[in-house]
């Protein structure tokens, strides 16, 4: 051989990671995405089911402001009736019934009826009284008679 040395490099630029990988399948791609959408789905339907999605989000709109508007003040007491267990029955078959639901009262009354029948359980469409609420808005406190009717104790806002 001569003097000269060969060199034996490629002019092409190096390859990071382990090299070309096999294409995957369609089995395994399907794999991968169950892998990912699975739990997230459970994931999802648990945090709907415990009620924590409905509460954080009453969290973040129920404010100051929101105890003085009569449409807002009902749908917080939905969550919070239903949350603490004063009945059974679900949200969308509650009715508040405002005895003085005038907005420059601050302390308002009202009786909460379940409602039967039209997607609600019962046979016969009707309406009952289950208990009364006493609303200070701006004290910012919630007091039910449930369970022992005349007699207001305090519950968590």
């Amino acid at each position: 051989m001569s003097g000269k040395t060969t060199n034996n490099t490629n002019n092409t630029a190096p390859r990071l990671g382990r090299g070309r990988r096999k294409p995957r399948t369609l089995k395994q791609h399907f794999l991968r995405r169950l892998l990912v959408i699975v739990p997230a789905f459970l994931l999802m339907f648990v945090i709907v089911k415990s009620g924590w999605l409905d509460v954080s989000y009453d969290k973040i709109r129920f404010n100051e402001l929101s105890w003085f508007d009569n449409t807002a003040l009902v749908e917080h007491l939905r969550l919070v009736v239903t949350h603490d267990g004063l009945t059974d029955l679900p949200r969308n078959c509650l009715v508040f019934s405002l005895l003085n639901g005038d907005v420059s009262n601050n302390v308002v009354d009202m009786d909460v009826l379940g409602r039967h029948g039209h997607d609600c359980p019962g046979d016969k469409p009707s309406a009952d009284k289950l208990f009364s609420l006493k609303v200070d808005r701006t004290g910012h406190t919630i007091q039910t008679d449930a369970g022992s009717p005349g007699n207001f104790h305090p519950i968590q806002p």
